[in-house]
């Protein structure tokens, strides 16, 4: 079978991504622009699609008669048109489970980096700032240590759980929120709103959904009384842009330590880039997923799920 790899760009080059066994014709390209006709065109004789990040919508699907098989370089699947791979008898495959170490430890670089300033501190030191005090140390900025401090969990699958062993080893104390509009399950779980209200810290690990979708926006954020740090390494759209934008703005929030967006890459009208230099904020560009073992882990994965489907055509 053929299979075209629209992304290879979006890994390592020094990740080996060798054809699955059973692919017989093998092309990569470095990136695809998103542009349907060109979408076609290098896939016109393919049996099966791999992409990362770019959108496939109904008319590539239908398009493409040879089309059997869109595998995802990644778990989220929003950028593939199911419906039309149903009409179509294609399928559609995701990748999951092969970030459950990169994801977590990225979540506490970030947590780290915006609750001790480390961006900001960097830069004192950088800029010369520093020297011109002429002080022993710097701090205007105070340091907030992880002991001690409560952490609201949203999203509790396997990179949660694993972010709940994190935080525990550095002697917080961990709620796992129950859905919004929901009783607690059981005694794990806490109300979401009581976790809103009670946490020094929120880490955003759900799917994006139509539930998700905006789910922490102006009427959640207003329900934070401790003005804990928010932690995004989700999906950009769980987070509402502007309202978060202007929480931070008016203290109503410490910061915001994000890898996603809601339009990615971020354009510079993105209400979050004018808190660039807020002391609390960090941004990562969507790679908490993309350490090189994780990497190596994913196209394991992926090779093994390509090589059944192609096994049993």
């Amino acid at each position: 079978m053929k299979a075209v790899f629209l992304d290879r760009g979006t890994f390592l080059d020094s990740v080996d991504l060798s054809a699955p066994k059973g692919v017989s014709d093998y092309v990569c390209f470095d990136e695809t622009q998103q542009d349907d006709a060109l979408i076609i065109e290098r896939c016109k004789d393919a049996d099966i699609i791999f992409s990362n990040k770019v959108k496939i919508n109904a008319d590539v699907i239908a398009a493409l008669p040879n089309l059997k098989l869109i595998q995802l370089t990644a778990t989220g699947m929003n950028n593939v048109d199911a419906d039309a791979c149903e009409a179509h008898n294609v399928e559609l495959y995701n990748v999951a489970g092969y970030a459950v170490k990169s994801v977590p430890e990225h979540t506490f670089m970030l947590m780290l980096a915006a609750l001790r300033a480390g961006v900001y501190y960097h830069d004192k030191v950088s800029d010369g700032t520093w020297e011109k005090a002429g002080s022993f140390c710097l701090m205007d900025i105070p340091l907030i240590d992880l002991e001690d401090k409560t952490l609201g969990i949203i999203g509790v699958g396997t990179i949660g759980k694993r972010v709940t062993e994190i935080a525990k080893a550095f002697g917080m104390k961990v709620l796992w929120a129950e859905h919004q509009g929901k009783a607690p399950r059981n005694e794990d779980y806490t109300d979401f709103d009581t976790v809103l209200e009670t946490s020094d810290v929120i880490s955003l690990h759900c799917p994006l959904t139509e539930q998700t979708q905006h789910l922490i926006n102006q009427d959640t954020l207003a329900k934070m009384k401790k003005k804990p740090l928010l932690v995004n390494v989700a999906r950009g759209g769980v987070v509402d842009s502007q309202a978060l934008s202007d929480a931070v703005k008016n203290d109503q929030i410490m910061g915001y330590a994000t890898d996603v967006f809601e339009q990615e890459p971020t354009t510079k009208d993105d209400p979050l880039l004018q808190l660039a230099y807020h002391p609390r904020v960090i941004f990562s560009p969507h790679n908490a997923w993309g350490s090189k073992a994780a990497q190596e882990k994913l196209w394991d994965i992926l090779s093994g799920q390509v090589s059944d489907f192609i096994a049993k055509q």
